[in-house]
């Protein structure tokens, strides 16, 4: 099936573009979701009228992404759980957790934003933490889980 993009996709492409994608894809997630509508006449006139709005849109969700962005740049967070004599924690630490943290630093971030590619955190020990407040914003910020 295919789509016209109304908002950038990191894997897909920028605003605008025509993709292909799995019709069940385009059903389920980025029609509801307002990210794209599918490729017709009508829908092209549509969005080459609306372009300028949702660049528009785009560059300011963009320039808040870069603001939070620098509010976190150099932040390193200190997580204090229990754990076990050889460095096991008793459970872990995800995303949510960390979303918390940074959250009562004062800077809003959601679960969503905080990425784990090796799973949660089950020792203790010092980790870096990617936060991607937009699909061009990624910051790291150093997470430090120390026994209680």
């Amino acid at each position: 099936m295919n789509v016209i993009l109304l908002e950038r996709l990191s894997n897909l492409g920028d605003i605008g573009d025509e993709v292909g994608v799995k019709a069940g894809f385009a059903r389920n997630y980025l029609i509801p979701k307002g990210k794209a509508v599918r490729s017709t006449k009508e829908n092209r006139a549509v969005f080459e009228g609306r372009r300028a709005e949702l660049e528009q849109a785009a560059a300011e969700q963009l320039g808040e992404a870069e603001g939070r962005a620098a509010k976190l740049e150099g932040l390193s967070l200190t997580m204090v759980v229990k754990a076990g004599e050889e460095g096991k924690l008793y459970g872990s630490v995800g995303t949510q957790d960390i979303a918390d943290a940074i959250t009562a630093e004062g800077i809003e971030v959601t679960r969503a934003e905080v990425r784990m590619p090796e799973g949660v955190i089950r020792s203790i020990g010092e980790y870096e933490i990617d936060v991607q407040l937009h699909s061009d914003v990624t910051v790291s910020i150093a997470v430090a889980v120390v026994a209680e």
